[in-house]
């Protein structure tokens, strides 16, 4: 396979996060994931719960109150601001660019689609799945209710679009973001990999 960046966006429940997880081990490349937090925090020398912290603060509220796409500048450390939500996620950026640029890999989430927009190394995968087929999945790692179950669906995925648009000012599950997008409803992890690596090799054509 030539060189190839793979990012993933996903919904919750929809084993996107799985499936980056063992593509990557199919094609013998790295997935990165929350260790994009760890390696921003190694350079910029933040605390990398710092960055866990912005990512809390900012599911307390919606993001839609202003938008603010990303731009590619990372503040100074003498910068007022180099510790602010918008800086934090900067130097993420800045780290998947990075990572892109050295070589084949899978990222997750983190906006990286839009990150990489400029690169014509990158695919662009979205993964989702009707409510039923989620909660079937959800159910197999966790005890919890139905009830708590929706609840997070809902909850996790509203974030997850509200950051997207926070950042990139697109709709997050809107098609025309990505290369690739695909229903993992009744399909077993094992033909997700072969549906994807088949798409992959056409692309690579």
């Amino acid at each position: 396979m030539k060189k190839t960046v793979i990012t993933i966006a996903r919904s919750y429940g929809s084993g996107g996060k799985t499936l980056g997880g063992l593509l990557a081990k199919e094609l013998g490349i790295h997935c990165y994931d929350r260790e994009l937090i760890r390696m921003a925090s190694d350079e910029s020398g933040i605390n990398e719960a710092l960055f866990g912290a912005a990512d809390e603060r900012k599911r307390g509220f919606s993001l839609l109150k202003g938008v603010r796409p990303y731009s590619g500048k990372v503040l100074p450390p003498e910068s007022g601001d180099f510790v602010s939500n918008d800086n934090l996620f900067n130097l993420q950026a800045k780290i998947i660019k990075e990572v892109a640029e050295k070589e084949s890999c899978i990222i997750i989430g983190r906006c990286a689609d839009y990150v990489l927009r400029d690169r014509d190394d990158v695919l662009r995968l979205y993964f989702y799945a009707p409510r039923e087929d989620c909660l079937k999945r959800l159910r197999e790692v966790s005890g919890e209710p139905d009830r708590e179950l929706n609840r997070k669906i809902d909850k996790i995925d509203k974030y997850r679009a509200e950051y997207y648009k926070y950042y990139t000012g697109y709709e997050w599950n809107d098609s025309r973001n990505y290369d690739f997008c695909l229903n993992t409803a009744s399909m077993s992890y094992e033909k997700l990999i072969r549906v994807v690596k088949s798409y992959l090799e056409i692309c690579n054509e």
